[in-house]
């Protein structure tokens, strides 16, 4: 059995894929297990990246609450793939807790991306963690 870690880096890569592909997630599943030991593609894994996109234009939402400075449609992919992600995560994984989330996608961010982004990724990520927090309270 996976990891969490390891089923959140594989969900990051694959709808990161999926943002520069036309094909539906069946297809890019099918091409990372022809990959076999590139990435891991297991049901988990599969079921996050579904629900990143289910829950697209809601997470969009949030993002583009939080990006001052740029529309979603300007943020680069690997940004956009990580936040998703996070903010997915933060919202409806009750096993990942806020600062989990946020610390594995900058985590992410510093492995996939460019440096300014992981400022952007974790400042924009940090706003969304104190409002969270404020709502919890």
């Amino acid at each position: 059995m996976a990891g969490r870690r390891e089923v959140r880096q594989a969900a990051f890569l694959l709808s990161f894929e999926k943002l520069f592909l036309d094909d539906d997630l069946e297809k890019i599943f099918e091409g990372a297990e022809a990959l076999d030991e590139f990435i891991l593609v297991d049901d988990e894994v599969k079921k996050l990246v579904r629900s990143l996109f289910d829950k697209q234009d809601e997470l969009d939402g949030i993002i583009s609450r939080y990006s001052d400075k740029r529309a979603v449609s300007r943020i680069p992919k690997v940004d956009l793939a990580v936040l998703r992600l996070a903010i997915y995560e933060a919202l409806y994984d009750d096993k990942v807790p806020v600062n989990v989330a946020i610390s594995e996608a900058v985590g992410l961010t510093e492995k996939y991306a460019l440096d300014p982004d992981i400022s952007f990724v974790n400042g924009l990520l940090g706003s969304f963690a104190k409002d969270i927090k404020k709502d919890e309270e």
